[in-house]
């Protein structure tokens, strides 16, 4: 039944509900009301009509990119909302939520139409716009510190936002290609993760399935075609194993709801990624859920469930006990299924179920009066808050709040018993820093479960760690290799960053000294040399010189053959225009990775080597995992500005097997005035061959012109850039 405001005929009526009678959008304001008046009220739903005149007068004009009014999409905001049951103030903010951002309307008018409570949500969704931002990052990090400002005060500010973004990807189709590519990547990295944290299950779910698709649509439509036959073929052997677990139920008089459900596909692929197993090795894409009355029957039922199948060991959860950071409680087991299928049984209560599936809306949702997973979600918040105001940068506090978002989680024990919950992959560093700082600090060593073990060593589940402190022990760079946590990673980089100048000035002098050994001089060089550096670098003194190689802002070797140019002259590449080509590598022998051939544009990083100064190499070079295991010799490298000449590149070309057609793809690259340097030819088979070109080029704007002038010839069937 649609549902009339108070003092209104009907909703279309209204002036401002013209949008809606052309007949374009579906779900009508009445629609809303009638939700809203379902659960909340008339006077509720007055305040959410109110708000949606506003709305549709302040974005009466504007369209979307699908060609709906644009109010169509806060409606279908709030009707999102409307599903965990929000109340009316959340919904008018949900409904006005873009008004700030993209009308002329300011917040004051939203305190004098709806009271500050609407206004300061609206706000925290809304994006800064009137500040110039020196590139897209920095304008990223500083709206999603807004946000989290927002949220500390509010948790109903992240609510609103997830809905935007849910409802953004589900009409994301009619946006350019890089468009959505980088819309999709940021939910996937930002976003879902925030709903997991937050507990909205189903919400996470959508949005990893539908950027999956749009990162990776091939295999995002392979992998939805291979879970469909699967299916298909398994539906009997699911209805058998349903119908077993409920007789076994009801033998042992036990009450519960059993229900079945499948892997989403994002889950199966980061499953098939992570552990490296095909479509086919990933057996328990099954899962059976079954909801009891109280805690105590989750473990009888356990207990029957083992009893009906064999359980594969090590692959118990009891996340009842323990349970995760965002509040979720289950306990989850494998075992072997009818024909050795093996499925995954989650067993919880009504309670547990609710917030299992909405998570920080089930407070709004049940009534409940619970509000342990909004403390959790506010700790969580007030943990973010802290990094972002410690943070250096945005591009720091983006990492950080990458980090904090991992899901994957290991719990350990402390030696008093505590609990402490920690990112998979965290060490023995990161768990001293989240008992405390000062430990942290300290950290010389620990015990896990009475054994010595370094400070890299990673945590599994159920450890008892004892930390070993000295007062001589102190952060190290090295550190910062070996830990996960943002917390943890903050602080090191703190403490680096304000080491004592004497300490610094100390630690810069044998790094230098050793870094002139290394190129065969046993002394550091006279006060005139020294002076002279100085005076290039434009600093002021010469401890400032070696506070700063203390400190990390410069590289021992780098200002060791600052200080002998005339035996140290700088290598470029072939015809390089003898400019700088490498910023931060002044004085230093340059050469340039014949594995990955880096031209300008290129994201780069340099290699110290003994006796050959900076290798250059490419960041996804096949070779960089192999080196990172050297941290202390790698060097933050960029390409300068307006870097001129010439640099070889490596191309594959793949072509059928055609009379002239090594001539015309030369011809291509010659019409793009790019050299030939070397040509080899690999005929496969009767219909193909593989051509393998070395080609000089400017940067990475002239390459991929080339790339493109090739791709469109007729015979070509592939072209990729050779690394490795």
């Amino acid at each position: 039944m649609a549902a009339s405001p108070p003092d209104q005929a009907t909703p279309q009526a209204h002036p401002s509900s013209k949008a809606e009678t052309r007949g374009v959008v579906s779900f009508h304001i009445s629609d809303l009301l009638a939700l809203v008046e379902g659960y909340l009220g008339r006077e509720e739903a007055m305040l959410v009509y109110r708000a949606y005149l506003f709305g549709a007068e302040a974005h009466e004009g504007q369209r979307r990119r699908t060609g709906e009014p644009y109010i169509y999409h806060p409606l279908e905001v709030a009707k999102l909302l409307t599903a965990l049951r929000l109340d009316a103030t959340c919904l008018a903010a949900a409904i006005l939520h873009d008004v700030i951002e993209d009308t002329p309307h300011h917040k004051d008018e939203l305190i004098a139409q709806f009271g500050e409570e609407v206004a300061e949500l609206v706000d925290g969704v809304s994006k800064i716009s009137q500040i110039e931002f020196e590139n897209k990052e920095e304008e990223q990090a500083e709206n999603f510190r807004k946000m989290l400002l927002a949220m500390a005060r509010d948790i109903r500010v992240i609510l609103i936002k997830l809905a935007d973004r849910l409802h953004n990807m589900r009409t994301i189709g009619v946006l350019s290609p890089a468009r959505r590519h980088a819309i999709a990547r940021e939910t996937l990295e930002i976003y879902a993760p925030i709903a997991n944290r937050l507990g909205l299950h189903s919400w996470s779910v959508e949005l990893e399935d539908l950027c999956f698709a749009i990162l990776y649509p091939l295999r995002h439509r392979i992998l939805q075609e291979a879970v469909r036959k699967r299916h298909g073929n398994r539906k009997a052997l699911v209805d058998k194993a349903r119908a077993a677990i409920v007789e076994q139920l009801r033998r042992e008089g036990v009450p519960g709801d059993v229900s079945g459900r499948e892997k989403n596909l994002f889950g199966i692929y980061s499953k098939m990624r992570q552990k490296g197993l095909s479509f086919e090795q990933v057996y328990d894409l099954l899962a059976f859920r079954i909801i009891v009355d109280r805690v105590d029957t989750c473990y009888r039922v356990l207990g029957i469930i083992h009893n009906l199948y064999k359980p594969i060991p090590g692959r118990f959860k009891d996340y009842i006990a323990i349970p995760k950071t965002n509040g979720y409680q289950s306990l989850h087991t494998v075992v072997f299924g009818p024909f050795g299928v093996l499925i995954e049984v989650q067993i919880r209560t009504e309670d547990m179920h609710r917030v299992a599936e909405n998570g920080v809306a089930a407070h709004w949702l049940y009534k409940t009066g619970d509000v342990g997973m909004q403390k959790r979600a506010l700790q969580w918040l007030q943990g973010l808050m802290e990094i972002q105001q410690q943070a250096g940068n945005p591009r720091e506090f983006l990492e950080h709040l990458k980090i904090d978002l991992f899901p994957d989680e290991v719990y350990v024990f402390t030696p008093n018993g505590d609990i402490k919950k920690l990112p998979r992959g965290a060490t023995v560093i990161d768990f001293a820093y989240e008992v405390h700082t000062d430990i942290g600090k300290r950290c010389a060593g620990a015990r896990i479960n009475h054994q010595l073990v370094p400070m890299r060593t990673e945590l599994r589940n159920g450890d008892h760690v004892e930390v070993i402190t000295s007062a001589y022990s102190a952060p190290h760079p090295s550190w910062l290799n070996h830990v996960v946590t943002g917390k943890a990673r903050l602080q090191i980089r703190n403490y680096l960053k304000n080491l004592r100048r004497d300490e610094a000035v100390t630690l810069g002098q044998r790094l230098l000294v050793q870094a002139l050994r290394a190129q065969g001089v046993d002394t550091v060089p006279g006060e005139t040399e020294r002076n002279a550096l100085v005076q290039m670098l434009r600093l002021k003194s010469w401890d400032d010189l070696l506070a700063d190689i203390g400190l990390g802002t410069r590289v021992a070797a780098v200002v060791a053959r600052q200080l002998m140019p005339e035996e140290a002259p700088s290598a470029g590449p072939p015809r390089s225009s003898g400019t700088l080509a490498i910023r931060g590598t002044e004085g230093a022998v340059v050469n340039y990775a014949k594995c990955c051939r880096p031209i300008p544009g290129d994201p780069v990083l340099g290699f110290l080597t003994a006796g050959r100064g900076i290798t250059v190499h490419t960041e996804d070079c096949p070779n960089v995992a192999e080196y990172r295991k050297h941290p202390d010799r790698w060097i933050d490298i960029q390409w300068e500005s307006g870097v001129e000449g010439v640099w070889p590149v490596a191309l594959r070309v793949e072509v059928k097997n055609r009379r002239g057609v090594l001539a015309t793809v030369a011809a291509a690259i010659s019409e793009l005035d790019a050299n030939i340097d070397t040509v080899s030819i690999d005929e496969r088979d009767g219909q193909d061959t593989a051509m393998d070109f070395v080609i000089e080029v400017r940067d990475r704007v002239h390459l991929a012109r080339i790339i493109r002038r090739i791709r469109s010839q007729e015979a070509v069937v592939r072209i990729n850039r050779k690394r490795g």
